[in-house]
């Protein structure tokens, strides 16, 4: 787990806001990267959102699989506008100051959508594995009522534990500047600020990371070792060719997310780089949303087709 060195405790004062510096190190390319920013939040709104469309109002894709898939869509919109927006406003005025309770709002609502996508990429790994490995038994193991559930509880198992961990967060004692090395507010830039001992908070983020990304990651591993021997025993070549793409964009968006996710929180001290938090930040908040639309779009015939039936009319 990361450990950040503390700033002297000295001049101790109760902060009421933070300065989200972003990318004030680069001035140069700040209208550059509005304009690329801005790009990104469109092409997340209009493909997932076209997504969200599409399995609703299509009949053919009203299975269990693209119902999941229909509310990782949803998710992906709702955690982007949690750091997107603040961002394009901070680069466009250069005002970066945050009150403490928004940063706080921020923080929660990203820990929460974060343990959400988890889950959901769980409970989606779940699905192919019944679908794949226990094709008769689908529709009575991943019947509606079924399904409701496990998408309820991906929404709210993690809503708990991370108001906590924010409220502890919070509670600890701020000295020193208030400038966040980030572009949004995330547990380990706030932590360097701290002052006095922040063993508690420490081990709490290790114990969030292990609930909320190893054990929704084991879960995706087992799943898909499954799968996968599963599908080699498949007779046909057609037949494990239609299998593994089926799984291959759930694959990539895991990859993608779980990765860079989890060398964030738990990646060595040795390695520590605030210039390298950042970049990962915008693999997990912000390119994980923006190539959810692209990944299963080209690799579903199904999504396709749906979609030309939805711009045909």
């Amino acid at each position: 787990m990361m450990h950040y060195p503390k700033p002297p405790e000295e001049n101790l004062t109760t902060l009421v806001e933070f300065v989200l510096l972003g990318f004030a190190d680069a001035p140069r390319l700040r209208w550059f990267l509005f304009g690329l920013f801005f790009a990104i939040y469109m092409v997340i709104l209009l493909g997932n959102g076209t997504i969200l469309i599409i399995t609703k109002v299509d009949p053919n894709l009203h299975t269990p699989m693209y119902y999941f898939l229909g509310n990782f869509s949803f998710l992906e919109i709702c955690y982007v506008s949690t750091t997107l927006p603040r961002m394009l406003l901070n680069l466009a005025t250069q005002r970066r100051n945050i009150s403490l309770v928004a940063c706080a709002a921020q923080m929660c609502f990203v820990l929460i959508l974060g343990a959400t996508e988890c889950f959901l990429l769980a409970v989606m790994a779940y699905d192919r594995h019944v679908a794949i490995c226990q094709p008769l038994h689908y529709p009575l193991l991943m019947n509606p009522k079924v399904c409701t559930q496990l998408v309820t509880g991906s929404w709210i198992s993690g809503i708990p534990f991370q108001i906590g961990q924010t409220i502890q967060i919070f509670s600890v004692t701020f000295c020193g500047s208030n400038q966040i090395n980030h572009f949004f507010c995330d547990i380990p830039p706030i932590l360097a600020l701290a002052c006095g001992e922040i063993l508690v908070n420490e081990m709490m983020v290790y114990l969030g990371a292990m609930l909320f990304l190893f054990v929704p990651f084991l879960l995706i591993l087992v799943s898909y070792s499954k799968i996968i021997s599963t599908i080699l025993k498949l007779p046909s070549a057609t037949s494990r060719a239609k299998a593994f793409s089926t799984c291959s964009s759930h694959l990539a968006v895991v990859g993608l997310f779980f990765g860079s996710s989890i060398i964030t929180y738990l990646r060595p001290k040795s390695d520590h780089s605030t210039e390298m938090d950042k970049v990962l930040s915008l693999f997990y908040t912000i390119l994980t949303p923006m190539f959810n639309p692209i990944i299963y779009t080209l690799r579903n015939k199904d999504v396709i087709l749906a979609l030309k039936k939805l711009f045909c009319k």
